[in-house]
């Protein structure tokens, strides 16, 4: 989806729209309209009182984490060091809505309960991103998520969970939706990511916080005075791709397998696929060679093959890149043969590519 042109990503909003909502009704205006009935929509998936959209989740989870903080009295965040707004956010939630954050674990996977029970510092807010996107989307166990839940309450803290890509978590969780987001006092998530719509998030709680939100909403500048083709395209991704995620996940678990294997057979020295067995339909792929190298022989399996097995490869380290593999609805075409056989046709150009840049 993210690589149509304008022109087809219009026509297939056009054209699947009336699916799952009268366009004979009149537009939205600061919220009311498609964009209430997407909101009603995700409350009832999540299992919660009320739900309010955000032209972005860096928005919605400051505004989540400012009135929490408000409520109890303790403007520190817990979360991990990797989490998004760590990461990605150029330090909004200390720069904008006066947050500060502390760390229970840095080690590359969500916090333990005794990691969170013997914190040595007062937090009033838990945040858990589900997945954790930077180590590998990767995720506790049932078991453990509900422990961790139960050692933030013995602290008397508020849970949140930055759920950006938390409709992909049921399968390795083997709960529903809004059995994983009951253990959360609010929940974000995202539209844009596995759902593949045009951009948005909608925050969901009890409703008095949401209430709350919805007037720091329009204090960040979240007031949009119309968003029907975001909210359109949110409720074709419930609609479409909701129910199709954990057939994603069972075939990113075929395709990682196959990816192993390929590279094994290929005579690559090393080779990490990480986690061993996909979390979600997404997952990182570790290679011993310098991005460059293998963007390059990416590109050229793609020209010349019209097969694109890999896109943008990242540096972590001294000759040792890394990259992020989703595994949606084009790739269950892929069989794990399929898999194999295009890696041994990188790893070929992958040789060709290190030999050109040696000489």
């Amino acid at each position: 989806m993210f690589d149509l042109t304008l022109g087809e990503r219009l026509a297939h909003l056009t054209a699947e729209a009336p699916a799952v909502y009268d366009l004979d009704q009149v537009t939205d205006i600061y919220g009311n309209g498609v964009v209430e009935e997407l909101e009603r929509r995700v409350a009832n998936l999540l299992g919660k009182e009320a739900a309010a959209f955000f032209p972005t989740g860096t928005m919605a989870q400051q505004v989540a984490l400012r009135c929490w903080a408000g409520r109890t009295g303790d403007s520190t965040v817990a979360l991990h060091p990797l989490a998004h707004p760590e990461q990605h956010e150029r330090g909004a939630f200390g720069a904008v809505s006066g947050l500060r954050t502390v760390h229970p674990t840095r080690e590359p996977r969500l916090p333990t309960a005794d990691e969170i029970r013997d914190f040595d510092e007062p937090f009033g807010t838990l945040m858990l991103e589900l997945p954790l996107r930077e180590a590998g989307f990767v995720l506790p166990t049932w078991q453990e998520l509900t422990e961790v839940v139960e050692a933030a309450r013995e602290r008397d803290a508020v849970v949140h969970f930055d759920g950006a890509r938390l409709w992909e978590c049921v399968t390795h969780l083997g709960r529903p939706l809004d059995e994983i987001a009951a253990l959360a006092d609010s929940v974000y998530v995202s539209f844009y990511k596995s759902l593949q719509g045009l951009g948005g998030a909608v925050l969901a709680g009890p409703e008095t916080l949401v209430e709350e939100a919805r007037a720091w909403r329009h204090r960040y500048g979240g007031q949009v005075f119309q968003q029907f083709p975001t909210a359109l395209s949110a409720l074709l991704g419930l609609e479409r791709e909701l129910p199709r995620l954990p057939e994603y996940v069972a075939h990113a678990r075929v395709v990682a397998e196959a990816l192993r294997e390929g590279f094994a057979a290929a005579g690559v020295p090393w080779v990490r696929v990480h986690p061993e067995v996909p979390h979600t339909h997404e997952f990182q792929v570790w290679l011993p060679y310098p991005p460059e190298t293998l963007n390059e022989a990416a590109v050229t399996q793609a020209e010349e093959t019209k097969t694109v097995l890999f896109r943008y490869w990242d540096a972590v380290g001294p000759g040792l890149s890394r990259i992020e593999l989703t595994v949606g609805g084009a790739g269950l075409e892929w069989t794990a043969e399929d898999v194999r056989g295009a890696v041994a046709d990188f790893v070929q150009r992958v040789d060709s590519a290190a030999m050109g840049a040696d000489g």
